[in-house]
């Protein structure tokens, strides 16, 4: 049964393409695990290219860097909204990326652009993924905060205005969430302070996408194998049915538990089982009759 506030925070993410939920993480845990990474913040070089941005800091893998990530991934409001924006246009939904994001003094706005357009798929009709951006550091209009177009989502993302209009700016301080739609126009902010805006964004996409990030290389077996049974689930290591991700016939949650083992075997939809049994029925049947027959010419 749906809670009350995923009802509610779904509603405005269906009507806006967007929500910000305050105080979803208790500050204290946010602050505690932006001080954990500030080393690697440090350490990380800053990107190419003018998307990535050239005066911002950008490393994944997040799960595997610290183990309060976990609480973030498998934030069960957060994860109660991704399956029920996606949930109806796939069997499993799936980790997309885990990615750190470090906007310094002078960068540029980044260029406003949609998620969703990472695929090359059918626009308008379905949704392809949920992005959270929690803030590390306070988010203001100066500092880079992420810049967010309303009812830009949706069919609405089939039109190409010269102008949207202003945007959202969504300040937020550690331990709100910024939820979005890749379906949803947005952008990071410039960075006109002399403070860096950090945060990290965590996304869930469709369980039958080429995820954004390698998570089968970023969290290889001997890794995920320490990480609780619904989170493997979210890297990749479970089937999406019909018999997606598998390996050797066999769901590849069997590799974690070393019981990788037997004949190759369906994974199927309840609908998709029923229309194979139905049809082998069929021919177990045809094939009788055609015996009887040749029984009865003898």
């Amino acid at each position: 049964m749906r809670s009350p506030h995923v009802v509610r925070e779904a509603c405005r993410l269906r009507e806006h393409g967007y929500t910000i939920i305050r105080r979803a993480m208790d500050p204290e845990v946010v602050l505690g695990l932006a001080e954990r990474l500030a080393d690697t913040f440090e350490e990380t070089p800053f990107c190419r290219g003018s998307f990535y941005g050239e005066q911002t800091k950008r490393f994944g893998g997040l799960l595997k860097r610290d183990p309060a990530i976990e609480d973030f991934v498998m934030h069960p409001l957060v994860l109660g909204l991704a399956q029920e924006m996606l949930g109806d246009f796939c069997d499993t939904i799936q980790l997309n990326i885990t990615q750190a994001i470090a906007v310094h003094p002078g960068a540029l706005p980044q260029m406003p652009h949609r998620d969703q357009d990472m695929w090359g798929g059918p626009k308008g009709e379905a949704e392809y993924l949920v992005n959270v951006m929690w803030p590390l550091t306070p988010f203001r209009s100066a500092n880079g905060a992420t810049l967010i177009w309303p009812e830009t989502h949706g069919p609405a993302a089939l039109d190409q205005p010269d102008y949207y209009g202003d945007p959202v700016v969504a300040e937020c301080e550690p331990g709100d969430a910024i939820l979005f739609l890749g379906s949803t126009l947005h952008g990071a902010g410039g960075n006109a302070t002399a403070e860096i805006r950090r945060g990290m964004v965590i996304g869930y996409s469709l369980g039958w996408l080429k995820p954004y990030e390698n998570q089968w290389l970023v969290y290889p077996p001997p890794v995920a194998a320490r990480f609780p049974g619904v989170l493997q689930k979210l890297v990749g290591y479970a089937q999406h049915r019909p018999n997606l991700g598998n390996v050797e016939g066999r769901c590849p949650s069997e590799l974690l538990r070393g019981t990788l083992a037997g004949p190759a075997e369906d994974a199927l939809r309840p609908d998709q089982a029923e229309a194979v049994q139905a049809f082998a029925v069929a021919q177990q049947r045809d094939r009788l009759a055609v015996f009887r027959g040749a029984e009865h010419r003898q």
